[in-house]
């Protein structure tokens, strides 16, 4: 028996030749060095020298002239032509124990709304300490500028108490006009702050590296609370500071490699201590001096010192004082009890004229012969408000004029007896007091007897008649 056949390797029926391999190596598309962005270079170079971003030139080029590749051509093309960036150092500011604070605000979770039932953005306000890196954190809906105070009070409360300065971004609630050298602070926050010894110190415009510290702490901040949405504003401030207490204080830090809890132990004997008064806040605003030498606040009119009329003079009010101040030195000029009644004026002694004007003593004279009560009444309101008070003397002469002098004197003495010496007391005692009817008299000193008007009629005849 012969050796076994070796079976087929491979059958073909078909008589055609198999097709060629492709060429090697592959012919290349397109040139490694060039770009699609190459045709339209001008236009990228020009959008950079005016600092476009890559992502805003590459939807400009598809937008408006077709462009047929992807982003990252255009990102590479871009980075080429901008050339290698050197990095900007960020040296690491050190600081004393309760040296320095920094504060801003960043964004925080959803939450809803109490009005609207709606989940809106609230606002994460961040204090943090520069040595300890101590932060706290609250969460608003809305910002204003007594809420940035209130919030630096609370903060301050938190803590124990104040740092000697703060270091902060130049928003409208802090800062007025923005200036490296010469910053004009908002006057309230000024005040909050000088009431607990603390001086503010504003960024560089463009420049928030300064305040890298609090930078951090709202990023660390952020990534926590990410994709978490809360009922109200009570809840998620109870989970932030949960949260806080937890996780944020008991951790090591990456700098000072040193846990945060330990390090604000050696820092709180340094903060500046609370002030035992909290502080009364008030609200601000300017004013033009009018020309009867008085601004007004909320109806009420009070006087500023000879020499500002029809300029414009800095306000602050409470529900106690008004205070009138230089707008450019902040120099306090007049400050005046807040009057409760609507369109009284508060004059102070300084501002009343030496000698009482020729006209106005024409007019006290004129009410002195008017009434025995109505003289006394018109020179206590014109001691009491001087010039603002001639118009309320004229508003009593004009009474005696409608209803008549004694009703009117009547009137004027009930106010002296009551020790209310107003025009309006005057006017309504008058108008629930009215004069009763006049009545003829039949019999009277002054009115003659018939008989003597007939003797005097027949003496006449007598004497007309011819003889």
């Amino acid at each position: 028996m012969g050796p076994p056949t070796k079976p087929a390797i491979e059958v073909s029926t078909d008589l055609a030749a198999p097709p060629a391999p492709p060429p090697w190596p592959p012919r290349p598309q397109r040139a490694p060095a060039a770009s699609a962005c190459e045709p339209y270079r001008e236009l990228i170079e020009l959008a950079v020298v005016h600092g476009r971003p890559a992502v805003a030139i590459w939807r400009d080029l598809v937008d408006d002239h077709g462009f047929p590749a992807q982003y990252a051509s255009v990102r590479r093309f871009v980075g080429r032509l901008r050339g290698p960036q050197t990095a900007e150092a960020h040296p690491i500011i050190i600081t004393g124990p309760g040296e320095e604070g920094q504060v801003d605000y960043g964004d925080g979770p959803m939450v809803r709304h109490p009005v609207t039932g709606k989940y809106r953005r609230t606002r994460l306000f961040v204090f943090t300490l520069c040595y300890s890196r101590k932060s706290v954190r609250l969460l608003i809906f809305t910002s204003s500028t007594r809420g940035w105070c209130e919030l630096h009070e609370e903060s301050f409360r938190r803590l124990g108490g104040a740092v000697q300065v703060v270091v902060l971004d130049n928003l409208r609630e802090g800062v007025l006009t923005a200036d490296v050298y010469d910053p004009a602070l908002n006057p309230l926050y000024r005040d909050v702050l000088a009431h607990y010894g603390v001086v503010a110190l504003p960024c560089r415009v463009g420049d928030p590296d300064r305040k890298g510290k609090v930078e951090s702490a709202i990023g660390h901040t952020q990534a926590a609370l990410k994709g978490l949405r809360f009922e109200n504003l009570d809840a998620a401030q109870a989970y932030l500071d949960r949260w806080d207490a937890r996780w944020a204080d008991t951790r090591i830090h990456g700098t000072t490699k040193r846990q945060v809890t330990a390090m604000f132990a050696e820092e709180r004997p340094a903060l500046r201590p609370l002030p035992v008064e909290p502080f009364r806040y008030y609200q601000f605003g300017r004013r033009t001096v009018h020309l009867d030498n008085c601004i007004e606040v909320d109806a009420a009119y009070y006087s500023a010192p000879p020499g500002w009329l029809g300029q414009e003079v800095a306000v602050q009010w409470n529900a106690s004082h008004v205070r009138l101040l230089d707008p450019r030195t902040g120099q306090l000029l007049r400050e005046h009890r807040r009057h409760a009644v609507r369109g009284r004026h508060a004059i102070h002694p300084d501002d009343r004229p030496a000698r009482t004007p020729p006209s106005t003593l024409m007019l006290l004279a004129q009410a002195a012969r008017a009434g025995t009560h109505i003289g006394p009444l018109c020179a206590a309101i014109h001691r009491r408000e001087g010039e603002p008070g001639v118009r309320r003397i004229l508003g009593v002469l004009s009474l005696v004029k409608k209803h008549g002098a004694p009703v009117v004197d009547a009137a004027c003495a009930a106010a002296l007896e009551l020790a209310v010496a107003d025009y309006r007391f005057v006017r309504r005692y008058v108008e629930r007091h009215p004069a009763g009817p006049l009545t003829l008299r039949q019999f009277d000193p002054l009115i003659r007897e018939l008989t003597h008007y007939r003797d005097v009629i027949a003496q006449k005849t007598q004497q007309e008649s011819p003889t």
